[in-house]
């Protein structure tokens, strides 16, 4: 059967850069910098090693939904559907009696609503059982962003929540793409979201060692992939949703297309829960599968969207296996990581990513990783250093890797014919 090609039509995404996509792009490509002091409680008062955070800063939800609707989600719910919304709108997909059976909702969380399982938590232990909301569990559970968005916008296609850690994202966009090629539904609305600046998940990665503590009192420099002085991860939250359809539908409808995407791989390490393999193979195998998948060869990959997460042992690993499977012409690849800029969001990450790739390969453009002031001798290729780059970008590939050992990739190329 004959693979039916899937292009990306609308994207939107609520992040710490700014409410909306098209207000993050500009930023994104500028090299600004969304990490800050934490704002919605006292890191210092509770005792955190890190005080810094990449939050959606000064989000109202009732920009984006009625305020019942708003209360009735988890944080990381208003960000998935605020996200949807923009990129529903962007594409200009009408949702009606006509298409809403053929329509998906695939979309990705880490760890769901975490917020709202601290918080009735809390609730319980403080004031009893009696006193739990009756919405905690339609709040907290990880499919309840697809589930809202498919009320908010009408659709009733397949829908599913997919959570592999930071591979999540990524992992969704590949489940939508096989579901519109495989016919099980036209068009789809993909991503992921999470809401994870809370401080149990702050405590639990810095006894993990992960975050970054060194630049508590100069933010916007603590996230800093391949750089010599990195010393972990920023946690992030955002959410980030991608509208793909057949390129004959979108073509139909004179929609926008940013990009197609061409190819979805992935791949699990089975070495370890948290730390990835030290020869890289799981991400190696997970490119090589994308790439394949794609029908592109390494040669004609001109950019590569890193996961660059900053922290030690990620950043010479992911560098290790870009080498492995792109030879000598790694060293002639432009490369960067916009998580310098935006922070890791676990399960949102990948979409923003993708997202991001999509409008590099729109416009030509690539965004830097920004402060990336020493060079790590391990990690010795081209990683856009702290200013953007024009590209011209006949594909793309995007790389997120999470732990327990998932691995997964995206390639997007260019529309030419």
């Amino acid at each position: 059967m004959e693979r039916r090609r899937v292009v990306i039509t609308g994207v939107g995404s609520v992040n710490p850069l700014a409410h909306s996509m098209a207000e993050s792009w500009p930023r994104l490509k500028a090299g600004a910098s969304g990490i800050a002091r934490i704002s919605r409680f006292d890191p210092v008062e509770l005792g955190l090693e890190t005080h810094i955070a990449g939050e959606v800063k000064g989000f109202d939800p009732s920009d984006h939904m009625d305020a019942r609707t708003a209360r009735r989600m988890d944080r990381f719910g208003q960000f998935a559907v605020a996200a949807a919304g923009e990129a529903m709108r962007q594409s200009g997909l009408v949702v009606d009696d006509h298409n809403r059976d053929r329509i998906g909702v695939i979309f990705a969380t880490g760890v769901g609503g975490l917020e709202t399982i601290v918080n009735q938590e809390n609730v319980r232990q403080n004031r009893g059982p009696k006193r739990v909301s009756p919405l905690s569990v339609p709040m907290l559970m990880p499919n309840a962003a697809a589930g809202n968005i498919g009320m908010r916008f009408g659709m009733r296609g397949l829908g599913m929540a997919v959570a592999s850690a930071c591979a999540s994202s990524n992992d969704a966009i590949g489940m939508a793409l096989a579901a519109i090629q495989l016919g099980w539904a036209d068009a789809a609305v993909t991503g992921g979201a999470e809401a994870q600046v809370v401080p149990l998940a702050i405590a639990g990665f810095n006894q993990a060692g992960a975050l970054a503590t060194r630049f508590n009192e100069t933010p916007e420099r603590a996230s800093r992939p391949f750089d010599k002085d990195r010393d972990g991860f920023v946690m992030s939250e955002m959410g980030t949703a991608l509208v793909l359809e057949t390129l004959e539908n979108a073509r139909r409808r004179g929609a926008p297309i940013w990009a197609e995407l061409a190819g979805y791989g992935a791949s699990m390490d089975a070495f370890h829960l948290t730390a990835p393999a030290p020869d890289g193979n799981g991400a190696v195998r997970a490119m090589r599968a994308a790439l394949e998948n794609a029908g592109i060869p390494p040669e004609e990959v001109d950019y590569i969207s890193a996961h660059g997460t900053s922290t030690p042992i990620n950043d010479p690993i992911e560098t290790r296996a870009v080498k492995t499977v792109f030879g000598e012409r790694a060293y002639r690849l432009p490369i960067s990581s916009i998580k310098s800029m935006v922070g890791h969001s676990a399960g949102g990450c990948g979409a923003l990513e993708a997202a991001a790739l999509a409008l590099s390969i729109a416009e030509g453009v690539v965004p830097p990783t920004i402060n990336l002031e020493t060079a790590d001798p391990e990690c010795d290729l081209d990683y856009v250093p702290n200013v953007g780059r024009a590209v011209e970008i006949r594909a793309g590939l995007s790389n997120v890797f999470g732990f327990g050992g998932h691995n997964s990739c995206v390639v997007l190329r260019r529309v030419e014919d």
